[in-house]
């Protein structure tokens, strides 16, 4: 079977009898153009500039501290992917968000094609606008920061990495809860019928933005803890010592 039968081109969905294949098929979707490339495409530019990004990067660090355990490297190339997705893939939708259902160029496609699992993408929606445009302005570069600081191995590595995973978390919470909120309460529904665009599009590919920055969180707040509990004991250990001298 090749990759197009695991991946039918879902691009193509598309009732001629509706002016787009978003939902609610009622949304004001302004100029739509379906996309040109498929599925299977789009993925295949997305993981392979992915891929690359990740090996020049990994490449760099070998050779800049080889000492980094494996874990700060993970951690490391995460925030790579982060703040360019964040930086350059929601920029991108914050800038062109009015044009968005016409663009033909491989980010807008891909938002497109994402948009199927939530129609606000096509219809500049005040919240995903907003959320968008302060995730690229500050979740991006801080996490370049935060890269830099990994590699660096900088004391304020830790503090930065809580800020950027809790601003993720906060906000993919926000984006799940005003979607499903409009679902059960004003019978809004922004995901197309069939179910892989709901639990792979909607919940899986945002889901991600929970899991690692929750890891993170919590091993900045042990080496936080950790870092605290060293200082109290070395300030025990110096206010014994002067104690001591004050006796003899």
């Amino acid at each position: 079977m090749t990759m197009a039968g695991f991946f039918p081109n879902l691009t193509k969905i598309h009732d001629t009898a509706n002016p787009h294949p978003f939902y609610p098929i009622d949304a004001n979707v302004v100029g739509y153009l379906a996309n040109e490339w498929s599925v299977p495409k789009l993925l295949g530019v997305f993981f392979a500039g992915c891929g690359v990004e990740l090996s020049i990067t990994l490449l760099i660090v070998n050779r800049f501290n080889p000492r980094l355990s494996k874990s700060d490297k993970a951690a490391l190339l995460w925030f790579v992917v982060s703040g360019t997705i964040h930086l350059f893939f929601e920029g991108y939708f914050a800038y062109n968000h009015a044009t968005m259902p016409a663009r033909q160029d491989p980010f807008g496609q891909m938002w497109k094609e994402y948009a199927y699992s939530d129609s606000r993408y096509m219809t500049s929606d005040a919240f995903v606008l907003c959320m968008e445009s302060v995730t690229a302005a500050l979740w991006g570069p801080l996490s370049y920061v935060v890269v830099w600081m990994i590699a660096t191995e900088h004391p304020v590595r830790h503090p930065l990495q809580a800020l950027v995973s809790t601003g993720q978390i906060y906000g993919d919470i926000l984006y799940y809860a005003t979607s499903l909120f409009d679902h059960h309460f004003k019978g809004l529904t922004y995901y197309r019928p069939e179910v892989y665009f709901f639990w792979a599009y909607y919940f899986f590919m945002n889901f991600i933005w929970i899991v690692i920055p929750g890891i993170l969180l919590v091993n900045s707040i042990r080496a936080t803890a950790r870092a605290f509990q060293a200082l109290d004991k070395q300030s025990d250990v110096s206010l014994a010592k002067g104690q001591a001298k004050k006796t003899n």
